[in-house]
């Protein structure tokens, strides 16, 4: 299976940033002809308030869920929609929602990310995504081509417990959406992939946003260096700097060789 990551810089003119984003979604098929293409957390829309994240929210009706479910149906192509702002009825807040999408157009996955972002950066940036966002609760993963695939967003990543749960669904893939931090993004963005890779031994997707958006008159960075761990944990794509796409292919072979040398699905003993 070939896995196309798309890495873009969203800004909060939503319009805009779509046609960035599907210029480069039709530069991947063109030259590369994935079967499944990954979108960043909130692809279509960065660089937001709490209170402009509650009025931009969207129910299955709104730009973002349809932009990409249509580029899906209409190329033939999965796509996991990154993340998007979606409306929760009846509250200030929203979930910060994957979808995913068959190449029939048809939504085969939903997964609302479940740990909040809720932290002071060592560069003295404060953030609290749990102000405006409602955590999931619920494990979500499907089936592409053979493979089975599960989901997370950015921060979920330094939750190793959630990627056990995963590993015990028999997931063959793990994709994660995100908006890594500069600064936090440069030392822990790929060694937290590769451990996440290790210890589920799965092929590990991270599709992070690239580039600045401003908050308030706060610029806020994004470490972006997409790529794709094998299951070994070595990194076989990666992103070079801007907006871009980067694209790997999930082995099988190599799936079942390294759970064959290092059964640790057979050996765990403690339970999360």
């Amino acid at each position: 299976m070939k896995v196309s990551l798309i890495q873009n810089n969203a800004q909060p003119d939503e319009a805009a940033t779509l046609a960035k984003v599907h210029a480069l979604m039709m530069a991947a098929l063109e030259n590369d002809r994935p079967d499944l293409i990954v979108l960043t957390e909130y692809f279509h829309c960065y660089g937001l308030t709490v209170a402009e994240k509650r009025a931009r929210a969207e129910d299955k009706t709104g730009a973002a869920y349809r932009f990409a479910r249509d580029f899906a149906k209409e190329h033939k192509v999965f796509v996991h929609a990154g993340s998007m702002m979606e409306r929760i009825e009846g509250e200030d807040r929203i979930y910060n929602t994957t979808y995913v999408f068959n190449r029939e157009g048809e939504q085969v996955a939903c997964y609302r990310k479940i740990h909040m972002f809720d932290i002071d950066t060592p560069d003295g940036l404060s953030y609290r995504e749990s102000d405006g966002v409602r955590p999931g609760e619920d494990i979500a993963t499907y089936e592409i081509d053979g493979l089975k695939v599960g989901c997370a967003i950015c921060y979920d990543i330094r939750f190793a417990e959630l990627f056990i749960e995963l590993q015990k669904r028999e997931c063959d893939v793990i994709i994660l959406p995100a908006a890594f931090t500069l600064q936090t993004g440069k030392d822990h963005w790929e060694v937290l992939s590769q451990a996440r890779a290790i210890e589920t031994a799965t092929y590990f997707v991270a599709c992070g946003q690239t580039g600045a958006t401003v908050v308030d008159g706060v610029k806020r960075a994004c470490y972006g260096q997409s790529l794709v761990v094998d299951p070994w944990g070595l990194t076989v794509a990666k992103a070079s700097d801007g907006e871009t796409y980067v694209t790997a292919t999930v082995d099988k072979a190599q799936i079942e060789r390294v759970r064959g040398l290092i059964p640790v699905h057979k050996h765990r003993r403690l339970s999360c």
